[in-house]
């Protein structure tokens, strides 16, 4: 059993388990078709049917290997299935674009929504540079019907298909652009993942491989901290759930101005040393990548609370836990509780990144790494030698910057890796 807080969707998953004796009936017949009357019964149909990751699952269906599918407007499918797919590691390399300076409706520097990023793609002509169509232009987006298809997906336990049928699902698509050879779909996210929902590009998939003689191309796109990365995929079996293959990844930026190293010495030259947080735990957060992404996930809405956190940006409670501190740790978040429920805000100086251009936030967050010692030091002896100190001498380092409750040897090593991972954001931000 899990040790996690039950949510309000656990609670009332349970009871519509218990009522309806879904379990038994997925572990008889393979699936349980379930209608959103049902649901409402317990909890509003549509909190409790949205999970975009694995992480994002109700407890019991991570327990039971579960899944959720909707077929109609006002039904799902529950059963064991492999819904989910993993991206794929992402290139290294950024390709830069340009802005044209006519623009002034949309502020790249300052992207908060999957509207703005398709946006701000398209016009600076990265979507047609993914696309390799110099003719390609918007013409479909937001809700519509998938109108009837079947498809066979995978069954997590036994790896044996399971049939679907389709009729009228509601489906929506953030961005469809037609060229002169190809459609593109575009699905975006404001957010960092490890997994998407295949669904979200498949759906829509079947949908217009019905409706047009070209090909169609399902695209992801995320987007953070002024990083657009494209994952195109195709399905090698137009009827299989589970058969799409990455055909290419790109990473791309509107960031004119580079980050040199002598922009980040002149940051540790100047920095004054603050006191270690006395009542926030050391940070246990390695992609710094992610903390910025949460806050700008916190930018855009203003408050969140640790539920919310955790089940619609693909962390598990432990990794909100840990990366929500590690923006206290930095001063940028904080924390409060509100009528027996823990809320996040971001703080005057995190707000404050948002008003600068890329490139000068990403200075500020060196800014505020390094004016903690442990970090100022371990970044002193990488200038100094030209190579990552070992995780010894981190520690020696850590041991000797009255840091917040650690104590014992393993937790000093395994918070250093923090401190690596971080110093390697510092110096890859020269390398865009």
């Amino acid at each position: 059993m899990s040790n996690k807080p039950k949510t309000k969707n656990d609670i009332a998953w349970e009871k519509l388990f218990d009522k309806y004796d879904i379990k038994e009936k997925i572990d008889r017949e393979g699936f349980y078709k379930i209608s959103s009357i049902q649901i409402n019964e317990f909890r509003e149909a549509r909190l409790m049917t949205k999970f975009d990751h694995r992480n994002s699952l109700p407890q019991l269906f991570e327990q039971e290997k579960l899944s959720i599918l909707p077929i109609t407007r006002g039904d799902y499918i529950i059963g064991q299935f492999d819904v989910y797919h993993n991206f794929e590691k992402p290139s290294r390399q950024i390709h830069k674009f340009s802005f044209p300076s006519y623009i002034s409706s949309i502020n790249h520097d300052s992207i908060t929504s999957e509207a703005n990023a398709i946006n701000a793609a398209y016009i600076s002509g990265i979507i047609a540079d993914f696309a390799e169509d110099e003719k390609l232009l918007p013409t479909i987006s937001g809700r519509m019907s998938s109108e009837d298809f079947s498809f066979k997906v995978r069954n997590v336990i036994n790896n044996q298909l399971i049939s679907i049928c389709v009729s009228n699902s509601q489906i929506e698509i953030d961005g469809g652009y037609e060229g002169l050879n190809s459609f593109i779909i575009i699905e975006a996210k404001n957010s960092i993942s490890d997994d998407f929902l295949i669904r979200q590009l498949y759906y829509p998939y079947r949908l217009w491989k019905n409706r047009l003689q070209k090909p169609v191309r399902p695209v992801f796109l995320t987007y953070s901290n002024g990083i657009f990365s494209f994952y195109e995929y195709a399905f090698e079996d137009l009827y299989e759930y589970n058969s799409l293959s990455l055909v290419k990844q790109k990473n791309y930026s509107i960031e004119p101005d580079a980050i040199t190293l002598d922009d980040i010495i002149a940051i540790h030259k100047k920095v004054k040393i603050i006191p270690e947080p006395n009542n926030i735990p050391f940070p246990q957060a390695n992609s710094f990548e992610r903390i910025i992404n949460l806050c700008e996930i916190l930018y855009e809405n203003t408050t969140l609370s640790r539920d919310e956190i955790t089940y619609r940006y693909d962390f598990n409670s432990r990794q909100t836990n840990y990366y929500t501190d590690a923006g206290r740790y930095l001063g940028l978040i904080y924390k409060s509780r509100e009528k027996g429920t823990i809320q996040y805000y971001l703080t005057q100086k995190g707000i404050n990144l948002f008003s600068n251009s890329i490139k000068i936030r990403n200075l500020r967050f060196v800014e505020f790494i390094l004016e903690h010692k442990p970090f100022y030091l371990t970044f002193k002896l990488y200038l100094k030698r030209g190579k990552m100190p070992s995780k010894e001498e981190i520690v020696k380092i850590m041991k000797e910057s009255n840091l917040y409750r650690i104590e014992a040897e393993k937790t000093f090593h395994r918070r250093a890796s923090t401190i690596t991972s971080w110093i390697n954001w510092i110096i890859e931000l020269t390398m865009r």
